[in-house]
């Protein structure tokens, strides 16, 4: 019988020790926090959106950082296992807009309950308040842990499944990558995810509380289309928040942290600039005798009209009638492409998830071991692989924590 270690105790480390553990191996969780599952309690805001409903292969064209390596990890264990599982044990779960599962209490604590009654019934030993300070090597492979206070233990396999960076009140404090680096293992510099991003422009953080639902957002980076997207977003104090800006957060990282990004804000996606001339048109014709600033109260939300006024150049209370044709054709250029400079993203502490991690190029995705440590495995949020929000993310520590487990289990290393 195989002695296993799992560290950490969150989504990834519970599903593999529940996988090894079922396979007969000894499990023990070693988790750091008072109590297992800390940062899942408060994912999807208290609600837990733990995995996305839509047909599996549609969960790769949402997943962003080395798709490819997880093949074997999700199709052995997809979003339709994960919903099963959760049902056989008897949590009641719900499918909302977007194919998001949730439980259907709208409580993440119910998840957690349900992984702790499993772990219970087979007999997993959980150590509370145990925190791993190493991993001892022998010959290349792994041969035990070393607890604070300097006390090692012999172990067969050790399954590091930390997590990464992101909310370190919860207790994700990067110290799994220490111990994969001290093993021999390439860390993909952890950055910020699906995260709030940071704007150059004053003008931007005046709007901020202002909500818009229904906008395009295309990005450029040295004048080279990113890409564009759709949705909500939010300004706020330092610049730009809200699903289509985590998004582009997930997307565009890696680039916003080698140099600014240009977003162009699309306020009326809906109409193409024929049409929207035309709207403009009307408006002006009805408002001719008044002020500019007055006559665009239609168009815009209260909060964002002085500043759609400042940027247009037109003086605010110049009579609508007086508006020349280049004008108006600027205005419509604003309302088109209304520009925000994109320099940063907000910390770890605001973060959903890492960006980066352990390189997928050492780490066999047929069975998430090591390929410089024989008996070491990864799950979860410490691997470099991320994805976008709608239970994505955790569907990837699903899924790499159940074959972390299963392979971890069987009685040779491959």
């Amino acid at each position: 019988m195989n002695k296993i270690c799992v560290i950490g105790g969150g989504a990834a480390g519970m599903f593999a020790a529940i996988a090894a553990a079922g396979e007969g191996s000894r499990v023990v969780i070693a988790e750091h926090n008072e109590k297992l599952g800390k940062k899942l309690f408060i994912t999807g805001k208290g609600r837990c959106n733990f995995t996305n409903g839509c047909e599996t292969a549609g969960l790769f064209e949402n997943i962003v950082t080395n798709p490819k390596f997880l093949y074997s990890a999700i199709y052995g264990y997809d979003n339709f296992r994960v919903m099963d599982f959760f049902e056989r044990c008897g949590l009641r779960i719900k499918t909302e807009r977007g194919d998001r599962v949730f439980p259907a209490s709208d409580k993440s604590s119910d998840v957690i309950k349900t992984l702790e009654k499993e772990i219970k019934r087979l007999g997993i030993e959980v150590r509370l308040g145990c925190e791993v300070r190493d991993i001892v090597t022998d010959k290349g492979a792994v041969c035990a842990a070393e607890f604070s206070g300097g006390k090692s233990e012999e172990f067969d396999r050790v399954i590091l499944a930390s997590g990464g960076a992101s909310y370190p009140q919860t207790g994700s404090d990067g110290s799994g990558y220490s111990m994969a680096e001290r093993c021999g293992h390439k860390i993909i510099t952890p950055l910020p995810s699906l995260v709030g991003l940071t704007c150059r422009e004053d003008d931007v953080k005046r709007l901020q509380g202002l909500s818009l639902k229904n906008v395009s957002i295309l990005f450029k980076q040295n004048g080279k289309k990113l890409g564009e997207h759709f949705g909500e977003m939010l300004f706020t104090h330092y610049g730009l928040s809200g699903p289509v800006i985590l998004t582009a957060s997930a997307r565009y990282g890696r680039k916003v942290e080698k140099g600014e990004i240009k977003g162009y804000i699309d306020l009326k996606p809906a109409l193409s600039r024929d049409k929207l001339d035309e709207r403009v048109l009307r408006d002006f014709r009805e408002n001719a005798n008044r002020d500019f600033v007055n006559a665009i109260s239609g168009l815009f939300p209260a909060r964002l009209i002085p500043v759609i006024t400042e940027r247009s150049g037109i003086a605010p209370h110049k009579k609508v009638h007086d508006i020349t044709r280049e004008e108006r054709d600027n205005f419509i250029s604003l309302i088109k492409g209304f520009e925000v400079t994109i320099d940063g993203f907000r910390s770890f502490d605001e973060a959903i998830i890492t960006k980066g991690g352990v390189s997928v190029k050492e780490i066999d995705p047929s069975t998430m071991e090591s390929k410089i440590v024989k008996g070491l495995y990864f799950a979860g949020e410490i691997i470099d692989c991320d994805a976008l929000t709608g239970g994505f993310n955790l569907q990837i520590a699903w899924s790499t924590g159940y074959l972390a487990g299963l392979s971890a289990a069987a009685l040779k290393s491959v």
